[in-house]
């Protein structure tokens, strides 16, 4: 790579997040996170540039891509995993809010980055951090997958239209993620950890530095032919 590219990682100031931006940060790349909350205190960690954004308010995208400039690998990795609720019980309201984050959110940076990167002359990246759980259901899981089922033909709606432009966009899909907050809710040893290794043919929860991994290759020079590609990250879930 001959210079360092602007890398901009949505949700930067989570776990999955962090470990993206810290990956990028470390082959040389010119990192900048985003997040509603806690943006400051995790780029400095990180040694990472830092801007406020709501991906869900078009206004807020306009001013925080205003302060970035130019942008050549956007990582759509903000999403909401916290709300759950089978068919039957899940409010209406609810449902609306996981769209909006997951699908809308995603779909608004992807508009108004390539918009940005086509008028820039700029043969960008898209990554979007998608999850196996829009290919494989889990009882309770179902409005978060659908809208991961979502991202994943986003993705591929965004890949065939922004090819002319030179601009490749892909997902990355990863099964169950360790990141700092699942351990706490899931201890090593524990019964609800157990229930999801079992599920697991490599028997591991996914770390952060392999699901950080496949985005840095899916944007970079080796992954120059890929796009419209959804990457699992699962151990080998989806086999099973």
């Amino acid at each position: 790579m001959t210079s360092a590219r602007t890398v901009l990682v949505t949700g930067g100031a989570g776990g999955i997040g962090r470990a993206i931006a810290a990956a990028f940060h470390a082959t040389g790349d010119q990192v900048v996170i985003a997040d509603v909350h806690g943006v400051e205190d995790a780029a400095t960690e990180l040694g990472v540039r830092g801007v406020t954004l709501d991906i869900t308010d078009d206004e807020s995208i306009s001013r925080a891509l205003d302060e970035v400039g130019r942008i050549d690998v956007l990582v759509n990795n903000a999403g909401l995993l916290a709300i759950h609720g089978r068919l039957l019980d899940l409010p209406a309201a609810d449902m609306l809010r996981i769209l909006q984050v997951n699908v809308q959110g995603t779909f608004l940076m992807t508009q108004q980055v390539a918009r940005r990167m086509i008028d820039g002359g700029v043969r960008g990246v898209v990554v979007n951090l998608s999850s196996i759980g829009g290919r494989q259901p889990t009882p309770g899981m179902g409005g978060y997958e659908s809208s991961k089922a979502a991202v994943d033909a986003l993705t591929r709606w965004a890949a065939i239209e922004l090819a002319e432009n030179g601009i490749r966009v892909n997902a990355v899909a990863p099964g169950p993620v360790l990141t700092p907050m699942l351990a706490m809710g899931l201890p090593e040893g524990s019964p609800a950890r157990e229930a999801w290794l079992s599920r697991i043919p490599l028997r591991q929860l996914a770390p952060v530095e392999q699901v950080a991994a496949a985005v840095v290759f899916l944007a970079g020079d080796d992954a120059a032919h890929i796009t419209g590609t959804s990457l699992p990250v699962d151990g080998g879930q989806l086999l099973v």
